[in-house]
């Protein structure tokens, strides 16, 4: 697998994750129907990754890096997570916000990630979870249900962190068949 499978296989399972752990705080008539959907779409990606072997040209080759900035980057994005965790579990006693600062926490490490890969469609990626997340947030604070927070800072991000990945699966796709 190249590094830029393996980031696209690492935004997939955290898809994936976001949306089977927030989606059981839904009703059954959606919760169930969004779980499956999610699996069928990661496992479709486990597909597309696998067919996906033959190498970019060099002038597109993808620009995936984990080395000592990508760590950084996560780094700092487990520390804050952790720390707003304990804030909003301990302090303000709201756990209905944690999904949704995970969220937020989760979409701003991409505009760490568009900088360290130098790829600006990240930016996109992280804006519209942040945006997910701070929704969730003053959902959550303010005491509405966990399903609606569920809904909007779990899966939310979960499809849309699927989403991309497919996106750029598919735009590679794409690229090699123009190339070819």
């Amino acid at each position: 697998m190249t590094r830029d499978q393996t980031g696209r296989l690492i935004g997939g399972i955290f898809g994936l994750v976001f949306v089977e752990v927030n989606a059981g705080t839904l009703p059954s008539v959606a919760g169930v129907p969004l779980r499956v959907f999610a699996i069928a779409a990661f496992v479709g990606l486990l597909v597309m990754l696998r067919r996906d072997r033959t190498p970019l040209p060099t002038r597109t080759a993808p620009r995936t890096n984990f080395g000592r900035r990508y760590r950084l980057v996560v780094a700092v994005e487990a520390v804050v997570g952790l720390a707003g965790i304990l804030v909003i579990n301990g302090l303000l006693h709201a756990p209905r916000a944690t999904a949704a600062w995970i969220a937020l926490v989760v979409g701003l490490h991409f505009f760490g990630l568009a900088a360290v890969w130098q790829l600006a469609s990240l930016r996109w990626l992280g804006a519209a979870m942040s945006a997910c997340g701070v929704a969730g947030l003053v959902l959550g604070l303010y005491g509405c249900s966990p399903a609606t927070v569920a809904a909007i800072a779990g899966v939310a991000p979960g499809a849309l962190l699927l989403g991309f990945v497919w996106w750029s699966v598919l735009g590679n796709a794409e690229r090699r068949s123009e190339l070819a």
